[in-house]
Order: structure tokens, then C-alpha cells, then sequence
């Protein structure tokens, strides 16, 4: 494996550095977080979707770019470094959910507009808080012509209020199958859970709704191994994070003279620097491990695992010495610095922290069939 970049991806990492600043400044991510606030981000969406980030990871047959999980590593990691709207986030899970898991037929009506940004998505087919969790979430009755009903709760689902569908797994007896579900349709209630950070996310009480055709039916490994590609994307939007928290840190004790001199010039501050930087190092070389590997169709779950270790670790890591660093002015506001805590909080524990990547590595290690 060369967990280097190619210079096409550098390209495209400096390309899309240039957009987000542009479209998703930090008075952007400060004006979300506010009461009342847009969160469908208009101008930011369609930028979004000009640059075909939607589709990255999807087949031109059904209008994505034709690349593959390593070029959306690229857009998670800047991602991470700018703080865009996990929205974008829910819709780029959800198109890769239905290309992994649905039929030709349900991929050429879904996969057009969610990878062209003009149909928002989000999921509910794992854990919020173990990945590993893919025991389906609701329970489908079936009413004939094709037709289910579907009823149960999904405890976690972000962003649904931004959301034109939500793909979620139902139980039909013995079949786990998954369905592309209107989270405003008759029966379906909607209530807001208490989040960090200005995040967004929502129970859905589904009461009988009633659904179109499933995507079909699906085995436990096929939606673990959609779970996987996700946390480890999600590791490297926490690594994008931790990389601006390192250049805001780095820039700022260059600036901050104590004693007559630069604080960065104290070996105290260096050494700390350092270990940031080293911790850091290792999370996107296990990130990129994991997505080079599940690129090939592989479950990757000790991969995935270590991933997020190292991921978790490092965030909690960088942001805590960034703010020791920072010294008091990191304990306000206006340094904007918080932002990037807790957009590393929340990443390192959604789907799992590192103690719950622990047990996934001890499960790798016990079935070693299934890595």
C-alpha cells in the first residue's frame, strides 16, 4: 500500500482547500450554530455540487464521477480542516449507502440526484454509537403491490431535518432489508436530540408508514462493510481537524511572545508541538490504510479499527495542547478555536471512540476471515 497522494489528488485537495474557504468561511460555521440559522447552506451546496463531490465514489452510469473511496478521503479531510456542515457528510453516506447496497433499478432512480445535490440524504443503518451495530432498526409489514409499512424508532439520525430521504434498515421476518424512506411522510415524527456543537440530529418514531419497493435485501456484512467506509472517512475529516488545529497552534505561539520571546521558541511548547504532529501522522496513515483497503472491497475492520484509534486519540490529543498552548486565549470564544474541539468531539465518538474501536479490533483479530 503507497498512502502517498498522487499529484492529482494534491490538485484536487488544494482545489477544494480554495472552495470551502471561499463558501464555508468561519463566520459560516458561526452563523449555523445560531438559533433560526439555514442550514440547507445554498450557495455552499451548490458549489458542492459543481465540483461533483456528491458523486465521487459513484459510477458514471449513475452520475458520480467514477472515482473511488480514496478521492472522497481527499474532500473528508478538507473538510475536516474547514469545519463544512455535516450535511454534506449525510448526503455523500447516503448516495455510497444505496451504490453499495441497492440494485441496478434503485440505483439509476436514487444515485442522479443525490450525487447531483439536488436530493439531500441521510442514514440510519448503524449504531450511532458502535458502528458495528447493523441490527436493523425498524420493522417492514408487507401490504402488498410492493409495498411495505414501516414501523419502529432510529434513534440517531443526523441531520434528518435538512433531508429529503433517509436510507434505513427494517426487519421482514427473518430478512434484514433496507428501504429509501421520506422522513416527513405520513406517520413519521420527527424529534430533535440535545447535541454538542451545533450538530443536528433527530429520532424518527416511524408509525406504520407506508414505502415503496425495498432496495432489496441485504446481509450484516454488506451493511458492516458501508459502516466501515464510513467511520474511516470520518477519521479523516477528524485528521483534516486536527491539521488546522496544528497550523492555528503553530501560528499562534510564534506570535505570542512571553519573556521577550517567541513561546514557540521554549522547548516546553516544542516537544508539545511535536507529539501533536507525530499523533497526527499516524491517524491519516491508518485512515488512508483503512480506505485504501475497503477501495478494493474489502471489509477492513481491523483497518477500520485502528483507524479510529488513532483518530480519536489524536483529536483528543492536538485540540487539548492546542488549547494549553493557546493559554487563556484558548478558553474564549473569539479565537474561534472551539469550533475544531468540538467538531473533534463529536467525530471521535460518533460511530465509536477509541474504546469501542478497541473491541473491534479484538473481534478482527478472533474472526480473521471477515477483515
Amino acid at each position: 500500500m503507497d498512502a502517498r497522494p498522487t499529484a492529482e489528488r494534491r490538485e484536487f485537495a488544494s482545489a477544494l482547500r480554495a472552495l470551502l474557504a471561499t463558501e464555508n468561511p468561519v463566520a459560516l460555521v458561526r452563523g449555523l450554530r445560531e438559533p433560526g440559522a439555514d442550514r440547507a447552506t445554498p450557495a455552499l451546496w451548490k458549489a458542492l455540487a459543481d465540483a461533483g463531490v456528491f458523486g465521487l465514489a459513484i459510477s458514471p452510469e449513475y452520475g458520480g464521477s467514477g472515482g473511488s473511496l480514496q478521492d472522497l478521503a481527499v474532500f473528508y479531510t478538507e473538510a475536516g480542516r474547514a469545519l463544512c456542515p455535516t450535511t454534506v457528510h449525510s448526503t455523500v453516506v447516503a448516495a455510497l449507502a444505496v451504490d453499495r447496497l441497492g440494485p441496478p433499478a434503485a440505483k439509476a432512480e436514487w444515485l442522479a440526484p443525490l450525487t447531483s445535490g439536488s436530493v439531500r440524504g441521510t442514514t440510519a443503518l448503524w449504531g450511532a454509537r458502535d458502528a458495528a451495530v447493523v441490527a436493523p432498526v425498524l420493522r417492514a409489514d408487507p401490504t402488498g403491490a410492493g409495498r411495505w409499512r414501516l414501523t419502529g424508532t432510529a434513534d440517531y439520525v443526523a441531520d434528518a431535518d435538512v433531508a429529503d430521504l433517509v436510507v434505513v434498515s427494517a426487519a421482514a421476518g427473518e430478512r434484514t432489508l433496507v428501504f429509501v424512506a421520506d422522513p416527513r411522510a405520513s406517520g413519521v415524527t420527527m424529534e430533535p436530540l440535545a447535541m454538542a456543537g451545533g450538530h443536528a440530529a433527530f429520532t424518527l418514531r416511524f408509525d406504520g408508514t407506508l414505502a415503496g419497493g425495498a432496495l432489496g435485501e441485504v446481509a450484516p456484512t454488506g451493511l458492516r462493510r458501508v459502516a466501515n467506509a464510513a467511520v474511516a472517512l470520518g477519521s479523516l475529516d477528524l485528521v483534516g481537524v486536527g491539521e488546522a488545529v496544528l497550523e492555528r497552534t503553530v501560528g499562534y505561539t510564534k506570535l505570542r511572545h512571553q519573556f521577550g520571546r517567541p513561546i514557540a521558541s521554549f522547548q516546553a511548547a516544542q516537544h508539545l508541538v511535536a507529539n501533536m504532529h507525530i499523533a497526527l501522522a499516524a491517524a491519516r496513515l491508518a485512515a488512508h490504510a483503512a480506505v485504501f483497503w475497503l477501495a478494493r472491497g474489502r471489509m477492513a475492520t481491523r483497518e477500520t479499527a485502528i483507524a479510529r484509534l488513532h483518530a480519536a486519540t489524536a483529536a483528543r490529543l492536538v485540540t487539548l495542547d492546542a488549547h494549553q498552548l493557546h493559554g487563556g486565549m484558548g478558553y474564549v470564544t473569539e479565537t474561534d478555536l472551539h469550533l475544531w474541539t468540538e467538531r473533534a468531539r463529536l467525530g471521535s465518538t460518533l460511530g465509536g471512540g477509541a474504546d469501542v474501536a478497541a473491541g473491534w479490533l479484538e473481534e478482527s483479530m478472533e474472526n480473521k476471515d471477515e477483515c
